[in-house]
């Protein structure tokens, strides 16, 4: 299991962990306060599972846009906002039209992706710590111009090396 989260998009895992905690908070509250307990938790839930499946709509097709040139890449990106808002909308249309589920709890539950991303860099150390990871730490500009320039160096090295194996197979 553990293998299987590593390999994942870790920012997709460290945003669904967040709407996860946020819509079990707000369940919670639902549970404490509310007399139809089963139709507001369903409400709530929708709205998370639309959030959950927006995010993923929204990985795939930013993943995909950024492999066209930028013209291209902005079309495919509000085409693919404008199909994720209509499905959003739809849903919202048929919740509020058949009067079963509380529309502003799937609102509420929607909005557990923005509580995610705002999460997020608390949920990246959690997830950190269970996979026993550290984030890098950037290079100072002295750092990075001092390893240019051994690379450099060492580029150099590698050059003279190639000759002389050169020139000595070439005499031999």
């Amino acid at each position: 299991m553990m293998s299987l989260l590593k390999k994942s998009n870790r920012t997709l895992l460290e945003l669904w962990t967040g709407m996860f905690l946020f819509g079990l908070i707000s369940e919670i509250f639902v549970l404490i306060f509310s007399k139809s307990r089963g139709i507001h938790s369903a409400s709530l839930w929708i709205g998370v599972l639309l959030a959950a499946a927006s995010s993923v709509h929204m990985y795939i097709s930013l993943d995909r846009a950024l492999d066209f040139p930028e013209g291209a890449a902005k079309k495919k990106i509000t085409f693919a906002y404008v199909i994720r808002y209509t499905v959003v909308v739809g849903v919202f249309a048929v919740i509020c039209i058949s009067e079963i589920f509380n529309p502003l709890l799937t609102f509420l539950g929607f909005m557990t992706m923005k509580a995610g991303a705002l999460i997020q860099p608390k949920i990246h150390k959690l997830w950190n710590g269970i996979f026993h990871e550290t984030d890098p730490v950037p290079m100072t500009e002295e750092e990075y111009n001092a390893l240019r320039e051994a690379q450099a160096a060492d580029g150099a090295q590698k050059d003279e090396m190639s000759e002389i194996i050169e020139n000595t197979n070439t005499n031999a």
